[in-house]
């Protein structure tokens, strides 16, 4: 019997994309809300509490409240917001992360999706603190630039838009006062002791990302070289189907270069391992509308469903 899903905010970014994802799926069957109804507490309740899953693609606030309208114990909730991603009583849905993470994702009732930055930097500081190379402690900073379809709908228009400032043609860092919103999430999931030095850009291509995070060795345990830090996180994604861990100077197949829009439209991850003996840079790149939110969502969906994790997604 196919599973009935609601879109809570199907008319932002990731909820259009969530809901372009299930198309051709009999497994699913979709409740749709009237247009004019889409804010209306009431009805968004009534159909939450119909479903079997309903995805929150909504600010912070309106996810809570979303919540809080939620009555029916059976309804899985998964979350693409920052609103839970750090609370009590919520999975993070980034199923490599760690061991038994997967099987918590298929048991929970509530999944917060992991946010795009967030993934990308958790994908190499965790496997790292794991294996013991990287110690809680280390002073660990970030770089990452991403297309500009990840900062809403208002960006997006201007971005595209007739009138598009001068300045918007260039790359532009932002969050400068160290706040940015995934801090909390990316130094709770990470493991580390305190939050990384995080420089975001938002640039001039609509989807594609990566997440870069240098490393001196000598401040690493054991100060280990290229190698090791490679074979350390290949190891923590061995037969991961979506996390593609690229051989050593698989860079070199672009000149040298990681080009950030690389991998738009496909939902997996590829890490690189680049550097010397002294400094190390470890870079994920993904699609920031992919595994770094719409394609994670229904991954997770599918591990709850038991279906294949791909089922709908680009690999």
């Amino acid at each position: 019997m196919a599973k009935k899903v609601f879109i809570d905010g199907s008319e932002g970014t990731t909820g259009l994309r969530i809901y372009e994802r299930f198309e051709g799926r009999e497994d699913i069957t979709l409740l749709k809300i009237d247009p004019e109804l889409r804010k209306d507490p009431a009805e968004r309740k009534k159909m939450m509490n119909q479903s079997d899953i309903t995805f929150l693609c909504l600010p912070d606030v309106a996810a809570k409240e979303s919540v809080s309208l939620i009555e029916n114990p059976d309804v899985t909730v998964l979350d693409t917001s920052t609103a839970h991603r750090t609370e009590s009583g919520w999975t993070y849905g980034f199923p490599e992360w760690k061991k038994g993470q997967r099987e918590a994702i298929a048991g929970s009732k509530r999944i917060a999706v992991p946010g795009c930055y967030a993934t990308g930097f958790i994908s190499i500081a965790s496997p790292l603190i794991q294996a013991g190379l990287l110690p809680d402690s280390y002073p660990v900073s970030a770089f990452a630039i991403s297309g500009y379809s990840g900062a809403g709908k208002k960006t997006i228009a201007v971005y595209e838009g007739e009138e598009k400032p001068q300045e918007f043609n260039s790359p532009r860092e932002y969050a400068l006062s160290q706040q940015h919103k995934h801090l909390k999430e990316m130094t709770k999931m990470a493991g580390l002791a305190k939050e990384p030095l995080f420089s975001p850009i938002i640039a001039d291509f609509y989807s594609g990302m990566f997440v870069s995070l240098p490393f001196y060795t000598e401040l690493m345990n054991g100060k280990p070289g290229v190698e090791q830090i490679w074979e350390a996180i290949a190891a923590h994604y061995e037969k991961e189907k979506f996390i593609q861990v690229m051989p050593l100077g698989a860079e070199a197949e672009s000149n040298g270069f990681i080009g950030a829009n690389a991998c738009s439209g496909w939902d997996g991850l590829q890490i690189f391992v680049t550097g010397n003996e002294e400094r190390v840079v470890v870079t994920s790149r993904f699609d920031n509308l992919g595994k770094g939110a719409s394609g994670a969502a229904i991954q997770c969906m599918n591990i709850v469903l038991g279906c294949e994790e791909d089922k709908g997604l680009q690999l």
